[in-house]
Parts: C-alpha cells; structure tokens; sequence
C-alpha cells in the first residue's frame, strides 16, 4: 500500500514499510543505547577480573600482617559505594596472562611483592625500626582490545579498595601517634611528679645535714662520756666479781647442810610416838560414846512411839467408861489418858535429844579416827618429801655456788669488754667530730640538688601540660579526619551523568529526522510548475516529516521510561520536549536538504556528531564547546533535562527559521530557464 508522499530521489511512491521504518529508527537506536549505557555501575558482575596477589606478608610487632590478602578479600567483597561488583577470581600470573588474551578476564589487579612492606613503612618509620617509607602501589592492566569504559570502571573499583586501606593504614598510624601523644604527656607528668618530690625530698635531706653537724658535736660530747663511764664500769664489775665468788662460797656449804638435814629427818621421823598414843585412845572413847548415845536415842525413841500409842487408847477408853456404873474407874482411866497426855512432849524433846547426841558422838568418833589416821600418814609420807625437797635444795644451792663462781668469772671479761669500750667510744668522738664537718658540706650540695631538682620538675610539668591528650575515642575520631581529611559527596554515584539519558534521546531524534529526508522529498518534485505558494509546497514537504518527528519523540519517551522509570510528572514533561524536538529538528533537515541539497545532510550528520561529542565531557575546548551551544541540538537537551520555556522558545525559533529557509529555496527554486524546464519534462 502506497502514501501520496514522495520518495527522496526516487519517482517510486512511500509505502507504509517505509513510514515505519524510519519512524522505528531512532527509538531502536536510543533504546540500544540507553539500555548499554544507563546505570552500568549496576551490572558489574558481567565483567571478569583478574587478581595477582604476589604481597608477601610482614610481621609488625608480633603481628602477621597480609594486606595483600585484605585488599584481594576487600576487591572480592566489594564496596558500599557500587550497586554491585565485578566478577573476581583469585588467580596467579601465567593464568591471568593467558586469561586476558583469551578473552575471559577484562582486566587484571596485579598486587606486588612489597605491598605489605610498604604499605606499613610509615609506621615503622616513625618508630625508627625501618628505612625510609615507601608508598604501597597496585597495577591495573587492561587488554588494548578491551572496551572503552572497562579499564575506568576497574581502576575506578580498585582505587576505592586502595583508598580505603590506606584510610585504614592511616588511622591506625594517627591513632597510635595520638594515643603516643597522651603516653608521653602522663609519662612526663609522672616525671614531673617525681622530680618535685625529689626536690622535696633534697630539700628535707639538706635541712636534715644541716643539723647533722650539732648532732655529731653532741654525739662526740656523748661518746667522751661513754669512754669515762665505761672506764668506771670496768672498775664496778671487778668488785661484782669478788663478791660473786664469796657468795657462791655460801651458797655451797648452805647446800651441803641441807643435805645431811634431810638424811637425819628419814631416820628419825616427824610425829613422836607419845602423840600417835594419844590420838587413838581418843578414838576408842569416842566409839564407846557414839555406840551410848545410839542406845539413848532408840529408847527415847521407844518410849515416844508408846506414849503416842497409849494416850490416844486411855483417851478413848475414858470417852467409852460408864460413869453411871462405875464413876471411880472412869475418874481413874480419865487421869491416866492426861497423864499420857502430858508425857508426849517430854519423851519426844528426850528423843530429839538422843538423836542429836548420838550424831555428835558418831561425829567425834570420826573426827579421832581421822586424826589418828592423819597423824600416822604424816609420819609414814612427810618426812621423806621434806628430805627429798632439802636434798633438792641443797643441790640447787650448790649449782647456785657453782654459777656464782661462772658469774663471777663472766663479770671479770665485762670489766674487760668495758674497757674496750671505752677506747671505742673514744674513737667514736673522733669520727663524729670528722661526720659534722662532712655534713656541712653535704648540706650545701643537697642545696643545690633541690633546687636544680625543682627547675626540672617546673620544666617537665609545662611539657605534660603542653602536649595533647585525647581519649581513644577522640583518638580515634582525630584520626580518620586527619586520614582522609577531604571528601567528596555526590548526588549520584553513577558512572554517566543525568544528562546521559537526555543526550541520547536528542542525539537520537536528530538522527531520525535526518532519516525521515533520506526517505522523503524536502521539496515536492512538482514544486515548479504547481500553483501552491512556496509555503504551502514547503509545508507539503514538511508535515509527514513532523508526524514521523513526534511518533519519533513519543516512541523514544516510551523507551526511556522503561529503562529509567521517570515519575509520572518528569515522564510528561520529557515526552512533551521529544515531541518538540522531533518536529523541529525535522523543520531543520528539512531546511538543510532544501537548501544545500545532498550536503545539507552531510551537515546534519555533523551536527548530531557535533552534539554527541560536546555533551559527553566538560572538558572539550572553549571553541568546541561554543559552537556546540550554538546548534539547535542545545535547546533540545536544555528541555529534555529541566523542561522549561526557554529551552521551549529556542526550539520553536529554530523551527520557524528553518521552515522560513526553506521556504525562500523553494521560491528560489521555482525561477528557470525554458530549457531546464523542457528538460524536467
């Protein structure tokens, strides 16, 4: 099926196909380009790459340190900046060579030998242990086929990983230093501590041998005396001596008498034989007492017991006699019952006091026995204890006549010891006298000391309070700023800016409006001999161009938020620009073809590049950069970014000149010659 629209260079009609075509072109083409290079930090993990760890670890202070080994570790682990991470395996040089020529790693982090070594030289530096210290560095190798991006994102990865281990290494050297700073500060504070008190310390000890030169003058003065009183001491103990042997004399012969005392007491006795007679005679008269007093007691007992029977019987007898038969009887058993009566007491004070003599008597009885008993133990016990202690006595009196005599004799080497220590206390005067004049000088000295002392204590305690001091956690904080002291925030971590998307899709609908007049006539073929004005013959051209345009605009929108996922008022806005863009940049090639013909598209393709190239970086040259602003692919991407009317206005300008330009080629145009007109027909 054919359109009323003509074809460019070509008599044969536009068919639908080619419609669709074109207008598919720029959305296949922005779509295949938004979709490789939108977000490409998100899919990482399609890239492979190489790690080379050849890092032989250090030893730190008892420490294994492999750093090589934490930085492979963090490269494979990946960062929190990056939505994902490339695909990294663990390999040595040969399979990492052969890897990259093969195609299968797009790059390769080699880690060298020295990268522990160097990486902790700083902190072995500053401890003077080491040489000089080096920076640690890592090589990033990428094939020379390799893809455009792929040796940035790499390098970008790797010097993440690096930077952060150096962050690292740097605030645990900071830290220590700052942790040092406080060491030192209390070590000298502590220093400064102990130099005060040795000053006091000084001070009191030439206070102390200042006074030592009075003291020794006494000591001397005492040592003087000591010598006169030991002297006289020595004469003391002589006489002690003397005495101590006549007592000790004494003291023998006082011993010897004891003894033969106690002989003659074991033979002769203690109690005489007349006092034992007499003890048990006593005891003999005492028995026949008790057994006296015994028989009196049971009788009066006897005779209680029957009154107290018999007076209550001739009580009731009385009670039950008859006085009517016989008065005279019962008078008589009447007196008898009071008689009784009136025995009752006496014989019971009589039993009571046989009672109590017969306890007597048995308790005299006892009292005999158990000193004749006594006297006779006495006699047979007594008198060999008594000699048993006189022996003992006297043997202690004779040893006390024998140590007498050792006394004696030890008190005599006394005299001698105190003799020699009064030439010794003599000779102590001396020395004294000699120690007060040392002193003297000993003082001043000590002077001196305490107050050069005092002078270091002031000087240390400056320097402790001069030197910074921070806790470990400020120590830590102080140490990750002074570490990385700058850094950047960004509103995006992607690879490509926000203006990626935009570009593409201006880039894009240039493109296809220029195919739109590689398919189509700018101007219709019968634009000579019609009766339309130029603006209508222009406008003949234009309007399937325009059509294709915003299809083109809606069609790359479409694509876009599928990729980009726009909110719904961003999305209306960028597809409302795409529109306009499609159909001015469509007014323009239409302008170029019409104008300078088959160069006119020449152009157009230099304007895309030209658009393309200066919206990739900022840093292209100022020439560049100016002639860039002034295409009309500018006002395009200004819109597609931040819609607005400005960006709005220079489109719809640039439209109206381009179809005004076109317009004035087709009045031009439509002036020829008879012949070129023959030969048309």
């Amino acid at each position: 099926m054919t359109l009323p629209i003509e074809r460019a260079r070509s008599r044969r009609p536009i068919t639908w196909l080619t419609i669709i075509g074109v207008l598919l072109l720029p959305a296949i083409i922005g779509g295949i380009l938004v979709a490789a290079l939108q977000n490409p930090t998100a899919r990482l993990d399609s890239m492979t790459a190489a790690v080379v760890n050849l890092d032989k670890p250090v030893t730190i202070d008892g420490q294994y340190t492999p750093l090589g080994r934490q930085l492979a570790a963090g490269l494979v682990d990946g960062s929190d900046e990056m939505d994902s991470n490339l695909t990294w395996v663990i390999s040595n040089e040969d399979d990492a060579a052969e890897g990259m020529a093969d195609g299968r790693y797009q790059a390769i982090v080699t880690i060298p030998k020295s990268f522990s070594a160097d990486a902790t030289s700083s902190g072995t530096a500053l401890q003077g242990d080491g040489d000089a210290a080096e920076q640690a560095e890592i090589t990033v190798t990428t094939p020379p086929d390799g893809r455009v991006a792929d040796g940035i994102i790499t390098q970008q990865i790797a010097s993440v990983a690096a930077s952060t281990m150096g962050t690292m290494i740097s605030e645990a050297t900071v830290g220590n230093v700052l942790v040092g700073f406080k060491t030192i500060g209390d070590q000298i504070g502590d220093a400064a501590d102990g130099a005060s008190k040795l000053a006091d310390g000084a001070k009191s000890a030439a206070d102390g041998a200042a006074e030592i030169p009075g003291g020794a003058t006494k000591l001397a003065d005492g040592a003087n005396g000591l010598a006169d009183g030991a002297s006289q001491l020595a004469g003391g103990l002589g006489t002690i001596s003397s005495k101590a042997r006549e007592a000790g004399a004494g003291a023998t012969q006082l011993g010897q008498g004891l003894t033969g005392g106690a002989a003659a007491l074991e033979k002769n006795g203690l109690v005489p034989d007349e006092l034992l007679g007499a003890a048990d005679a006593a005891t003999t008269a005492s028995d026949g007492a008790a057994k006296a007093a015994g028989g009196a007691a049971q009788a009066s007992a006897g005779v209680q017991q029957g009154l107290d029977a018999l007076a209550p019987g001739l009580r009731g007898l009385a009670s039950s006699c008859d006085a009517d038969a016989n008065a005279e009887f019962c008078a008589q058993l009447s007196a008898m019952a009071g008689a009784a009566e009136g025995l009752q007491g006496p014989a019971a004070t009589a039993a009571e006091l046989s009672a109590t003599a017969q306890k007597a008597a048995t308790g005299a009885n006892q009292a005999s026995a158990g000193t004749a008993q006594g006297l006779r133990a006495l006699d047979a016990q007594a008198p060999k204890a008594i000699a048993d202690q006189m022996r003992t006595a006297g043997g202690a009196a004779i040893q006390l006549g024998g140590g007498l005599g050792q006394l004696a004799d030890g008190v005599a080497q006394s005299a001698t010891g105190a003799s020699g220590l009064s030439s010794g206390a003599t000779q102590l005067g001396d020395g004294a006298t000699a120690l007060g004049e040392g002193a003297g000088e000993l003082a001043t000295g000590l002077d001196t000391l305490a107050s050069g002392t005092d002078d270091l204590a002031d000087g240390l305690a400056t320097a402790a309070t001069s030197l910074p001091s921070f806790d470990d956690e400020q120590s830590t904080s102080l140490a990750s700023v002074i570490a990385n002291p700058v850094t950047s925030k960004s509103d995006s971590d992607a690879m490509f800016g926000p203006t990626t998307i935009p570009l593409l899709a201006s880039v894009v609908l240039w493109f296809g409006a220029l195919a739109s007049f590689i398919a189509l006539r700018a101007v219709p073929g019968s634009a000579l001999t019609s009766r339309r004005s130029s603006a209508g013959m222009v406008l003949r051209g234009f309007w399937p161009a325009a059509a294709i345009g915003a299809g083109q605009g809606i069609l790359v929108s479409l694509i876009v938020q599928i990729v980009a996922g726009y909110d719904a008022a961003a999305w209306w806005g960028f597809a409302g620009f795409a529109v306009l863009a499609g159909v001015a940049f469509a007014a323009i090639n239409q302008a170029l073809v019409a104008v300078f013909g088959g160069i006119g598209r020449w152009v157009s393709v230099l304007v895309g590049v030209l658009a393309l190239a200066t919206g990739l970086i900022s840093t292209i040259p100022g020439w560049l950069a100016g002639l860039g602003a002034a295409m009309p692919t500018d006002p395009a991407l200004m819109g597609l970014v931040d819609p607005s009317g400005a960006a709005a206005a220079g489109l719809i300008v640039w439209g109206v000149l381009a179809l005004g330009a076109a317009t004035l080629a087709v009045a031009t145009r439509r002036t020829t010659s008879a012949k070129a007109a023959l030969a048309t027909a």
